[in-house]
């Protein structure tokens, strides 16, 4: 499966921004969804994750209440929409496919897009 992530940019804090993931090549709706992100000079951390059917969820702490992950199985796409949004939440954010730290993911097929860069000024 191809992942092909947009709709990073400069926003300032408070506001909002969608991320986008498309993905190619295999049946997306078997596969758990989510993103991650890796700012400058911190580890990876796991933003998001959704089971296959989108009934299940997860959320770091980080993020719980202002952010929401949702997928679309019919245009084999999944969303990020982050709200409220804090200069701490700068960081390049990647989209993944069947990791382990999702939702019913395995691991069996992880694979990572790449990241789109988003800034939040103060």
């Amino acid at each position: 499966v191809q992942l092909q992530a947009s709709g990073g940019g400069l926003v300032q804090a408070g506001g909002s921004l969608r991320l986008n993931c498309a993905t190619s090549g295999r049946t997306f709706s078997n596969y758990a969804m989510g993103w991650f992100r890796r700012a400058p000079g911190k580890d990876r951390e796991v933003v998001a994750g959704i089971n296959w059917s989108g009934a299940s969820t997860y959320y770091s702490d980080s993020v719980k209440g202002r952010f929401t992950i949702s997928r679309d199985n019919a245009i084999n796409t999944v969303y990020l929409q982050m709200n409220r949004l804090r200069p701490e939440d700068t960081a390049v954010y990647y989209c993944a496919a069947d990791s382990p730290l999702f939702p019913g993911g395995t691991g069996d097929l992880e694979v990572w897009g790449q990241g789109t860069q988003v800034t939040v000024s103060s």
